[in-house]
């Protein structure tokens, strides 16, 4: 079934790449392509079979969201980042699972996880206000996870949790406007003092146990995994698959190139074949890290093991890496691609954008993870609560 997705997402690419200028102009992904993928079961592949989904490997979810980035940027990244919130919901109490895809499966989340929220103990649940930035592919969401702070009367923090809210509970503020990424939509947030029961509400702290309550009726190994795991590299990935698509552009593009300055052909010229060579491994191996990590705790997640915390800490290093890695080979391809790559509408120029727009999301900056496998190594503690 997921080789059937994968075959349909890639059947798909040719529309979404002619749909490129135009998701940039409208700044978010058309509907069209959203129903799209969405028949494609795109965004099934990591849904619970019980309320209609393929609970399959993450491997077969992130190798279709590197089909679809490798055509838009924008559209692999709202694909992304959608399609992983299926996951997610799967941990929740069956409750926020029922209201969700009980009358629709095909119900899809948007997010926000910085913890921007406050949330005040009641006896329905909780209060809850507060304004989130960049909320990825929102207007097809019809819910939102979002970050908040459980506070106390005096005000300070107790606990960090991720709400979920109905749209009706919520607006959104059309607020972006970047010169990368420029078609994901990814817009603000808004809740003013709405209440929110407890089980629509899943503690961070939990989370990072890989436990959650959805796991009482979500039995399958694919719910056991890390939620940082999981997420950070549905982060990742897009970029790995606008480097893909930087690739192929720009070898397209330097087949057919003649240099103004010589009238030689582009192709012949060493320096840009040794770059090809260079960037094909830099996304290669960047893949291959992600995907032999994910394998890994997968089996011990189907073996009933749990996942250890080195395996955790080295799946935060290789994502990180991946992405430094996929900017590294859009950025050599890009130094040489010619100042005819710098036109508005080719493609070369957009994947370079999209690439360091995906590469600055906070779950892919390289220090901080880098940081985290450095201190597991030498035996220091790891409190991060994204590992």
């Amino acid at each position: 079934m997921s080789d059937q997705v994968i075959d349909a997402v890639r059947e798909l690419l040719p529309v979404l790449r002619e749909r490129t200028q135009d998701t940039e102009d409208a700044r978010r992904v058309s509907d069209e392509s959203i129903k799209a993928l969405q028949q494609t079961g795109f965004f099934k592949l990591l849904q619970p079979t019980r309320y209609g989904g393929l609970e399959r490997h993450p491997n077969d979810f992130y190798r279709a969201v590197r089909a679809v980035s490798s055509a838009c940027g924008s559209t692999g990244w709202v694909a992304s980042v959608l399609g992983c919130h299926p996951w997610q919901l799967a941990l929740f109490d069956d409750r926020a699972q029922q209201e969700v895809w009980g009358e629709d499966d095909d119900t899809r989340v948007s997010s926000s996880y910085a913890p921007m929220g406050r949330a005040k103990p009641t006896k329905d649940g909780f209060e809850f206000t507060g304004r989130w930035s960049f909320s990825s592919g929102c207007d097809h969401a019809g819910w939102v996870f979002v970050g908040g702070l459980v506070v106390d009367d005096e005000g300070n923090p107790t606990d960090f949790r991720t709400f979920l809210l109905p749209r009706a509970d919520y607006r959104i503020d059309d607020v972006w406007d970047t010169i990368g990424l420029r078609g994901t939509g990814s817009n603000d947030i808004i809740v003013d003092s709405v209440v929110v029961p407890e089980y629509r509400t899943l503690s961070f702290m939990d989370t990072g146990k890989c436990q959650g309550p959805g796991q009482a009726v979500n039995t399958g190994p694919l719910y056991k995994l890390p939620f940082a795991s999981v997420f950070s590299c549905s982060i990742a990935v897009p970029v790995v698959g606008m480097a893909t698509g930087a690739y192929d552009a720009y070898v397209n593009h330097t087949r057919e190139r003649v240099r103004a300055s010589t009238g030689g052909r582009a192709a012949e010229d060493p320096f840009n074949q040794l770059r090809i060579a260079e960037a094909a491994s830099k996304i290669d191996a960047a893949m291959l890290q992600i995907e032999r990590n994910i394998d890994e705790a997968m089996r011990r997640a189907t073996a009933g093991e749990k996942i250890p915390f080195p395996l955790r800490v080295q799946t935060r290093r290789d994502q990180v890496n991946a992405t430094s890695a996929a900017i590294a080979a859009v950025d050599r391809l890009f130094e040489s691609a010619g100042g005819g790559a710098l036109k508005v509408g080719t493609p070369i120029q957009r994947f370079w954008r999209d690439a360091h727009a995906g590469r600055v999301h906070a779950i892919n900056d390289p220090e901080k993870a880098l940081a985290m496998y450095g201190r597991a190594q030498l035996g220091l503690k790891v409190t991060d609560a994204w590992v």
